[in-house]
């Protein structure tokens, strides 16, 4: 588990990839996310305000509107970086980095490319370090499906969940690790050579084995959305890869979710698509735009999902008091 020690007896907590929250701890940012989704303004633990700071090396539009709207929603004020703007990785060291700002701001948000420059980031930083996306995870996005799914399944455990496209990814990644440490089923489909990496279903599978999940991984996409209860894909044509477009549109082009696709799910399967989405590629306009789609839900579900987690790891890092124990800062 992500943790190092500040100057108290209690460890910061760091959110880096989707295995960081234990299947219990994930249920608990959860709970707290339906509860701040029905009182906004409850938890105000950034009461001050006191700062959080959000680099961006990649360009955003939900990651950034969510954690600049769930950092002033927690008492906060979200103090944005974009690229070229800090000496973050070029002028400066990310371990020199953290040592700086731990002493002005109380969280550290970063949605950048090597997974390995966070775990610098949370080594060196007594506040705690949250991946907003990297080349590896998407964990944010996950707590936010998970959410989406509870509200409209009832429950996340025992169902399953089935990702098709391009599966050698950060989403398959965190849809395989997050998924599994709700409880759920989880199945990838995509072709040979786009499939998870050995280590990533590793992991997933010691995962399941505590929580009753389980991992799928095929090429078969039949195999994988027959009897789905959520069906899920992403974009094929990350950024970065525009050169490769027309080759990726015939290498996914048999798991693409279409109605015919979606008729091999449950009957009452919901899909989900982080956004944005290519319409007539990885997904029929007829399925994102119909009645089975809760993309919109998802998308609002990144600010109450994050603000949780930011809450919740203020807290859990003995940096703030939750209401219930006191006034919430």
């Amino acid at each position: 588990m992500n943790s190092t020690p500040n100057s108290g007896s209690t460890p910061i907590r760091h959110f880096l990839v989707d295995t960081d929250l234990t299947p219990a701890e994930q249920s608990e940012v959860l709970d707290l996310a339906e509860q701040m989704k029905a009182d906004r303004w409850l938890h105000r633990p950034l009461a001050g305000p006191q700062t959080g700071i959000v680099f961006f090396d990649k360009t955003s539009t939900r990651t950034r509107v969510s954690f600049a709207a769930g950092l002033a929603d927690l008492g906060g004020q979200p103090l944005i970086v974009n690229p070229g703007e800090s000496q973050l990785g070029h002028k400066e060291t990310i371990s020199d980095t953290a040592r700086v700002l731990e002493r002005m701001v109380s969280l550290i948000i970063w949605r950048t490319y090597a997974q390995s420059g966070l775990e610098e980031m949370a080594q060196h930083a007594r506040v705690p370090v949250i991946n907003a996306l990297s080349d590896d995870y998407h964990p944010c996005q996950l707590l936010a499906d998970l959410l989406t799914i509870r509200e409209h399944k009832g429950r996340t455990e025992g169902l399953t969940m089935t990702y098709l496209g391009d599966a050698a990814n950060n989403m398959a990644n965190s849809y395989l690790l997050a998924g599994v440490t709700a409880g759920m089923h989880v199945r990838i489909a995509g072709p040979a050579g786009y499939l998870p990496a050995e280590s990533v279903v590793s992991a997933a599978q010691e995962r399941a084995g505590e929580t009753g999940g389980s991992v799928l991984i095929t090429e078969d996409s039949t195999e994988a959305l027959t009897g789905a209860d959520v069906v899920v894909t992403d974009t094929w044509i990350s950024m970065g890869q525009e050169e490769e477009k027309e080759e990726r549109q015939v290498l996914f082009k048999h798991y693409a979710v279409d109605e015919a696709a979606m008729a091999l799910a449950a009957s009452d399967a919901i899909f989900l698509h982080c956004l944005p989405a290519y319409r007539g590629l990885e997904v029929a306009a007829e399925v994102i735009d119909g009645p089975q789609s809760v993309v919109f839900d998802e998308a609002e579900n990144r600010l109450h999902a994050q603000k949780a987690l930011m809450a919740w790891l203020l807290y859990r890092s003995g940096l703030a008091v939750p209401p219930e124990a006191g006034d919430g800062r």
